[in-house]
């Protein structure tokens, strides 16, 4: 019967197996248009999550094998290599002397403001404003060392107790650590590098801010400081001796050059002497001749008398015996501003601004420099030096050694913000770890206060033994902290904080600018206020407020670990508006407010333009439309078309 049948044809055939065949595939393709856009997304937030924002990047080498060069291309990369080296020590040195002009610019803005700030003895008997007064005086003259010396000054001379200024020694600690944490701003461009040299800076600033949170207490109520310091002077027979002068050699004949201040006008100031105070910071004369001669002075009574066989009256004036010191000015000195006739605060502001352009350029090119040499093998080699550990016995006397590298390297250089600023680049291109950073911070904290205690060595045998104790009290303060917050993993606290704050900035980076404004001058400046207005307000103020901060970190703390300990409203802060909890709304003002200023000097420029280029285009559309109807072809279309429109109207009407 089959045969019977019609045969169909090959067309007709082919037509209904290719329909058949585009059914399955539009339901196999509506199948695979259902799924994938949700499994896709899955995957790419699971490889999110599962990627460590914290894991060092692999620095690959693009450049062509050492192996595959001729001998002129390995002589040229060699000598690539050495000048880049070159360069590298050059950008170092400037950065390291663009930081002693910034802190002398700082010394000639605020240095006087500072020694006033200082001489209020009746402010400085309260421990917590002695605390924020130092961080204020460092701020002003970004330099630890320089505060540090007029504290050693006040209490040589006097002026202050070693128990009042034991705060003081410790805000100086906190106010030193400001410096590494604006140099990590200017690597706010890359998102993942600003998270770890964000992190890598303010590691050392929760490591101080923790340490002052639990000594500073524990000193008003046992003076554990000054009681363990004050028993090592009167233990040990220590003579003085000179402070050592190490890379100050390399960089003094750059920055003596540019400016030269006299050390001795900012301590005068300090301790009180009105001639101080009238006087500039600006060195002028740096080679003098003091000639002390004995001489008959007058004074205003026998009591005044250096003693009493030396004393004679004469009439009514009193004679005395007495030494006086003459000053001649042999020599002036040969920096830049030795001849200029501008106040301190004119060059202080000039020095500020050209240093903080110095010193951002430098370390802008540090870093370039450090991506283009740090690749390949040569990152491979350094990142296992620096971050490998010791095999398993020993493993914990890797960070011990990075401890006392830290100080090492801080000694030789005479500074804590430099070693710290120097090795903040290198935490954002992932050459050094936060965990390896964090105890190279910790020694350069030591190694900061070593020198310190050399200089005071160089102190007078009758103020030797305080300007002594105040360097131990400096230097037993970082060992405590490092005791609390390093020997036991979990009690590594600043590690996990600077890692939050390092997330925090890198997805809204001005929070990075918030920070350093609200914790090193808002927050200081709030407490120093209300210590200005007595005990019982600062703490009528202050308790409430740190009752509530200690509360919300305790339910944020059992929010994450248990929830269920908990009501139900407290198991998240989805209760408070959104603002109160989050920064996204935040972000969104700030955000406007930098789109409106960064428009704001373009929108003149843009609307100029907009009308040139409508009056532009209205030019060209009438010069169109009268090239249209000066066309004498146009003008004859429009005619016909006219012509056929009245006849079919006439049509129309007289259409039956």
């Amino acid at each position: 019967m089959d045969s019977l049948r019609p045969p169909q044809s090959m067309a007709s055939q082919r037509r209904a197996s290719r329909e058949g065949h585009e059914d399955k595939y539009d339901k196999n393709s509506k199948e695979v248009k259902a799924s994938p856009s949700h499994s896709t997304m899955g995957l790419i937030e699971q490889e999110s999550d599962d990627v460590d924002p914290w894991d060092l990047p692999e620095m690959k080498d693009t450049g062509v094998p050492w192996s595959a060069l001729d001998a002129k291309g390995k002589v040229l990369r060699v000598l690539l290599s050495v000048m880049k080296l070159i360069l590298l020590l050059g950008f170092l040195y400037m950065f390291i002397c663009s930081l002693d002009i910034l802190s002398s610019a700082f010394q000639l803005v605020g240095g006087k403001t500072a020694g006033d700030i200082f001489q209020d003895n009746s402010i400085l008997s309260n421990p917590l404003a002695g605390l924020v007064i130092g961080v204020l005086v460092t701020l002003l003259v970004q330099s630890s060392s320089t505060s540090s010396s007029i504290v050693v000054s006040m209490v040589s001379s006097g002026l202050l107790t070693v128990q009042v200024a034991v705060p003081i020694i410790m805000g100086t600690n906190i106010g030193t650590s400001v410096t590494n944490t604006l140099v990590a701003m200017t690597q706010a461009g890359e998102r993942s590098t600003f998270r770890r040299a964000f992190a890598g800076a303010t590691v050392h600033d929760f490591f101080n801010w923790l340490s002052v949170l639990v000594l500073l207490p524990l000193e008003v109520a046992t003076g554990y400081l000054y009681k363990v310091t004050k028993l090592i002077i009167d233990s040990f027979h220590i003579q003085s001796g000179e402070p050592p002068d190490l890379l100050n050699v390399i960089t003094d004949p750059l920055t003596e050059s540019i400016i030269e201040l006299d050390q001795s006008v900012l301590s005068g100031m300090a301790t009180g002497d009105e001639e101080a105070r009238n006087k500039s910071l600006i060195k002028k004369w740096c080679l003098t001749y003091t000639n002390t001669t004995l001489m008959n002075v007058t004074v205003p009574g026998p009591e005044n008398c250096t003693s009493p066989t030396l004393c004679w009256v004469d009439g009514n004036y009193t004679f005395t015996l007495k030494n006086v010191s003459e000053t001649y000015n042999l020599q002036k000195c040969k920096h830049l501003f030795v001849n200029v006739s501008l106040p301190d605060m004119a060059v202080g502001l000039i020095l500020l601004a050209l240093s903080l352009l110095v010193l951002c350029s430098c370390l802008i090119l540090i870093v370039k420099l450090l991506n283009s040499m740090l690749k390949g093998q040569v990152a491979v080699v350094i990142k296992k030096i620096i971050n490998t550990d010791f095999p398993f016995p020993f493993s914990w006397v890797t960070g011990y050694i990075a401890i006392i590298v830290g100080a090492g390297m801080t000694f030789i250089v005479q500074s804590s913000s430099v070693f710290t600023s120097a090795i903040t680049p290198l935490v954002g291109i992932g050459v050094i770890s936060i965990e390896r950073a964090y105890p190279l911070s910790l020694g350069s904290n030591i190694g900061t206060t070593t020198t310190s205690i050399l200089a005071a060595m160089a102190s007078p045998g009758e103020t030797l033994g305080n300007a002594l104790q105040i360097a131990l009290v400096h230097f037993l303060f970082n060992i405590s902290g490092i005791i609390l917050w390093y020997p036991i993993p979990f009690t590594r606290i600043p590690i996990r904080l600077a890692k939050s704050i390092g997330n925090v900035t890198a997805k809204y980076r001005w929070f990075a600018a918030v920070y350093i404004i609200f914790c090193f001058f808002v927050l200081p400046l709030f407490v120093f206020s209300l210590s200005l207005a007595g005990w019982q307000v600062l703490v009528g103020v202050g308790v409430p407020l740190v009752v509530m901060l200690i509360i919300i970190l305790i339910i944020n703390v059992l929010q994450k670990r248990k929830p269920g300990c908990l009501p139900a409203v407290l198991r998240s802060w989805d209760f408070l508006p959104l603002w109160a909890h989050s920064l996204a709304p935040w972000d969104k003002v700030v955000t406007g407010i930098a789109a409106k200023c960064c428009c704001c000097c373009k929108c003149c420029q843009v609307v100029s333009d907009n009308q040139e280029q409508e009056v532009q285009s209205m030019e060209k559309g009438s010069k169109m439309q009268t090239a249209v109807y000066d066309n004498p072809m146009m003008n004859a279309e429009k005619e016909v078309q006219n012509e056929t429109k009245i006849e079919l109207k006439i049509l129309n009407m007289t259409r039956l």
